[in-house]
């Protein structure tokens, strides 16, 4: 039996990525990684990351950039596909508008759509914008709910989904994390310098608040000598447009092409501070014991704040500054933080998901759920910086 995972960007190949090794090495089922066409550049390079390779690629061309363009050429060539090549089940990852195009062109085809990373929820429309939508509307067309933490599994649940068709498989990104940890070599950087590693790429970002982060960024490094900036930049245009006219020259910043995930892994694994409004570096930080300031207003990844790990600033510069001030000028306080418990994953969401896609199809048992427990920073990872 065939298992199509549909992937249209780099987190989402990322967090697939465990799970198709998972496939292979259990040999109950034939996985077949689909690049949807969103960011089919992005995805092969993620995926090459990890010894895969997309064994379909959807081609188009976009005129205008729109989303509605983006789905409906998403949903025409993933059914044209599938009516050719059916797969006995789809897997779709977390939020994306190839998540919904996915879910919403398997179910129209009668594929039971497995959705990976169910359940998170910010509990408002407009933030994160279009994900919060589209992660409801992909559980409402979902036959099976993996979820990465049990808050998310409660979340589906209150949305009316049947406990019976909910699994907690914790994140596959603490599983991918592990792998890029277990090649990089220790490194230190020089002269007792500190890297603050800055990403900001959200759609609900751009204008004015990515203004009002990157003057957070100029003031942080004329105020701490010590610290290096690395930010890898959006691939949009008009995004690099303002990354570069607002940092270009700035001593100890410096802007890179959006990098492979080992390259952004070995980043995270130095970082004193992460400032990010990405949702896949806030379930990874932890594990890597770096404490992240959220450059947003509202999160739907609420664990890793209960946790203490990570922190609300939105995109205010006068909060942006204060806090990181705060964890730059006290050693110790940043070390609390980033010693706050992980509670994404154990490493083994891939081989739950393999499983549990497995019975879902009458292929074998039903997997245990991650067990509950709050970790703190794995010690594969974590290292004093």
């Amino acid at each position: 039996m065939e298992v199509h995972l549909v992937a249209g960007t780099r987190p989402e190949a990322v967090k697939l990525a465990p799970v198709v090794s998972a496939m292979r090495d259990a040999r109950l089922l034939t996985p077949v990684v689909v690049a949807s066409g969103q960011h089919p550049a992005m995805v092969a390079q993620a995926l090459a990351a990890f010894g895969l390779t997309p064994d379909h690629t959807l081609r188009f061309d976009r005129s205008t950039g729109r989303q509605a363009e983006l789905l409906a050429e998403m949903v025409r060539g993933l059914d044209e596909l599938w009516e050719t090549r059916t797969p006995s089940a789809v897997i779709v990852q977390g939020d994306t508008t190839t998540s919904l195009a996915g879910a919403l062109t398997a179910f129209w085809r009668r594929i039971p759509v497995v959705h990976l990373e169910a359940g998170l929820r910010s509990g408002d429309l407009d933030s994160p914008f279009p994900e919060e939508a589209n992660r409801r509307l992909v559980t409402r067309l979902t036959a099976l709910h993996l979820a990465p933490t049990p808050l998310a599994a409660l979340n589906l649940i209150g949305d009316n989904v049947a406990p019976a068709d909910v699994l907690i498989t914790g994140n596959t990104v603490v599983d991918a994390a592990l792998a890029m940890a277990a090649r990089r070599t220790a490194a230190h950087r020089p002269g007792g310098r500190r890297l603050i590693l800055v990403t900001a790429h959200r759609r609900e970002s751009w204008g004015e608040p990515l203004d009002r982060i990157l003057a957070a960024v100029r003031q942080l490094v004329v105020r701490y000598p010590d610290v290096d900036v690395v930010l890898p930049n959006h691939p949009n245009p008009a995004v690099r447009a303002q990354v570069d006219a607002a940092l270009a020259g700035v001593e100890r910043v410096t802007v890179t092409e959006p990098l492979p995930y080992p390259d952004l892994a070995r980043l995270l694994s130095e970082a004193y501070l992460v400032l990010t409004d990405s949702g896949g570096i806030q379930e990874e930080a932890p594990s890597f014991g770096v404490p992240v300031l959220v450059l947003r207003d509202v999160t739907e990844r609420v664990e890793s704040l209960d946790a203490g790990c990570a922190k609300l600033v939105g995109s205010d510069t006068e909060t942006i500054v204060k806090e990181a001030s705060a964890l730059l000028d006290d050693r110790d306080r940043r070390d609390a933080m980033a010693a706050g418990a992980n509670p994404y994953g154990d490493g083994l969401a891939g081989r739950r998901t393999a499983q549990a896609a497995a019975a879902l199809l009458g292929l074998g048992p039903v997997p245990e759920p991650m067990p509950p427990r709050a970790t703190g920073a794995d010690p594969r990872l974590a290292e004093r910086r």
